[in-house]
């Protein structure tokens, strides 16, 4: 039996392809895994509104009529009132800070409205100490706007009658932005 050089190589040629294929087909899932996998946790969620913007780390999780939301700093639309969710302790805006005002600062800027911002606090702590939380993350939100080019006379700082907020302690910790007629 003699064997013939050129099928030989066609056999080898064949063999390597499909390997090469192989290897690409397992590359392609692996990459095409991670990358929806990556999509889903950073993908933002709704609930009554669209999720502006959730730092790594943080979970919005959607409920029927509720968002839930974890300790962590974060901003969303919802209904079009900008809610600011604040970590414990902390008064720095999430990122996305601008992205969700920018309705707000074109409602002020090109129709003459006001932007309202009321601050509400959880229940754990000192109440004063809290109050003068909610007050500095009010602010932090208020420089926002001005930043924006939103002009002062147009930001109304407004102290909630209740300024404890119900629902879970990282859904308190909160300031809200609304556009006033």
């Amino acid at each position: 039996m003699s064997f013939n050089s050129s099928d030989d190589d066609s056999q080898q040629r064949f063999a390597l392809g499909f390997l090469f294929a192989l290897i690409a087909l397992v590359v392609s899932l692996v990459v095409g895994v991670v990358v929806y996998q990556r999509g889903i946790r950073h993908a933002p969620s709704m609930a009554n509104g669209a999720v502006v913007a959730l730092p790594a780390g943080m979970v919005a999780a959607a409920v029927p009529g509720a968002l839930v939301v974890t300790d962590g700093a974060s901003v969303v639309v919802v209904d079009g009132v900008v809610r600011f969710y604040f970590a414990t302790g902390q008064a720095e805006l999430a990122a996305g800070a601008n992205e969700a005002l920018a309705e707000v600062v074109r409602g002020v800027n090109e129709a003459g409205r006001t932007a309202q911002v009321s601050g509400y606090h959880d229940a754990t702590g000192d109440a004063a100490a809290n109050e003068a939380l909610a007050k500095q993350r009010a602010l932090a939100v208020r420089d926002a706007l001005l930043a924006l080019g939103v002009p002062e006379a147009r930001i109304d700082l407004k102290k909630p009658e209740v300024t404890q907020a119900d629902g879970s302690n990282a859904e308190a910790r909160r300031v809200e932005v609304i556009l006033l007629p």
